[in-house]
């Protein structure tokens, strides 16, 4: 894999496991901690066109259910972006990045079938 890059925040559990997984793996990565760096509208417009708004964004995360009701409703790609930007733990970790292709999440399984040698 040539340009391998992972998203999400330090002190997550979830970003812990992939990391280390990645690491004993030797899979050589750049890691963007976005509570330290910003996540940019260019970057999550390009993954809101490979996976919809509800899935790249938690759900079932304590961020999502602290927002209003109105926050929660007619979500769309801009509001998904909006919401995002005014807090960035909406969104689900770890979010891999293989050459601009991404993956959402961490399970062992999914990683090795990610990255298998052919």
């Amino acid at each position: 894999m040539s340009n391998v890059k992972i998203y999400g925040i330090k002190a997550c559990d979830t970003m812990k496991k992939a990391m280390t997984w990645l690491e004993t793996h030797n899979i050589d990565f750049e890691f963007h901690d976005y509570k330290k760096e910003a996540i940019d509208t260019a970057s999550l417009e390009n993954w809101l066109q490979q996976v919809p708004w509800d899935q790249l964004i938690n759900k079932r995360g304590t961020s999502w259910r602290k927002l209003s009701d109105e926050d929660k409703t007619n979500v769309d790609n801009s509001k998904a972006i909006e919401l995002i930007h005014t807090n960035n733990s909406l969104i689900k970790r770890p979010v891999l990045c293989i050459d601009e292709q991404i993956h959402l999440g961490f399970k062992a399984d999914m990683y090795a079938d990610i990255f298998k040698e052919d």
